[in-house]
């Protein structure tokens, strides 16, 4: 198998296993691949995870439990194309819970502070349509709304 050039790397305080197990469970498709762990000569770290490689949709990612230092911001996301709006409920129902919190216009950060966008795969069809004033119509209503609604977007 060839190695993924470029690999999402998430600098996580004391939640990257946790995390990584959480996203695995959302995504087909998914696996943990390696969990590397402190050794136990490393006092007060012994055994805590180090790093850990995971596959979403077979897509690389690689966490660090790398302590307080860094924060996630909006600044950065991760995007799901859905297909459809059983889709969309789902990813943003499980990413909110357990203190994840809605944003704006298909943003949520999870409850690990990371930001992501949930939104459908038609998004730019349905920002750009043919007729222009269909469009701003459409993104008045995007600027309306937290979690999307694909049936909405389709009427404006």
């Amino acid at each position: 198998m060839k190695m993924q050039k470029i690999v999402t790397f998430l600098w996580f305080d004391g939640q990257a296993e946790e995390a990584v197990k959480f996203y695995t469970s959302l995504f087909k498709d998914s696996k943990i691949v390696t969990i590397a762990r402190y050794p136990d000569a490393v006092p007060g770290l012994g055994g805590k995870v180090l790093t850990a490689v995971f596959e979403l949709n077979g897509q690389r990612f690689m966490a660090l439990d790398g302590g307080p230092q860094f924060k996630f911001s909006e600044a950065i996301s991760l995007f799901i194309n859905c297909d459809n709006q059983e889709e969309i409920d789902y990813f943003w129902n499980k990413l909110t819970a357990d203190g994840g919190k809605e944003g704006n216009c298909g943003w949520l950060k999870d409850k690990f502070g990371l930001s992501w966008q949930v939104v459908p795969s038609n998004m730019g069809e349905l920002m750009q349509p043919k007729d222009p004033a269909r469009g701003g119509r459409a993104i008045q209503a995007l600027m309306q709304m937290s979690k999307i609604s694909i049936k909405t977007l389709e009427e404006a």
